[in-house]
């Protein structure tokens, strides 16, 4: 997947919006709260960033795939260090899925704003 293909499947979700954050990031919010970050500065070196589900938190992070994102782990944020190497579709796929978690977090107000 390039970079290009990651900002427009994360900016194609209801709601979301672009900042550019830590230097040259590119942080994916949905009503404020962010879902995806790519760039160098918080991923540590390149790669992306994206909160994740409990279960695919532990399946991407064991099998080796993934690894705990720096500062974010806590909160099941999973770092990919190539974004290059893989499939467009199983990573638009993991996008939906952060979008929909944070999401599901705001508030009635919030959501029903974002017209989600």
């Amino acid at each position: 997947m390039t970079p290009e293909a990651f900002d427009k499947a994360c900016l194609a979700l209801p709601g979301a919006t672009l900042s550019i954050q830590w230097g040259d990031d590119h942080v994916f919010k949905v009503g404020g709260k962010m879902f995806a970050v790519r760039g160098a500065g918080v991923t540590q070196g390149g790669g992306f960033s994206f909160k994740a589900s409990d279960v695919a938190f532990e399946v991407l992070s064991e099998s080796g795939r993934a690894t705990p994102a720096p500062y974010l782990a806590r909160a099941k944020w999973l770092r990919f260090a190539d974004l290059a190497e893989l499939d467009a579709d199983e990573v638009t796929d993991w996008l939906k899925t952060a979008h929909g978690l944070i999401a599901a977090k705001l508030t009635r107000k919030a959501r029903a704003e974002l017209g989600l």
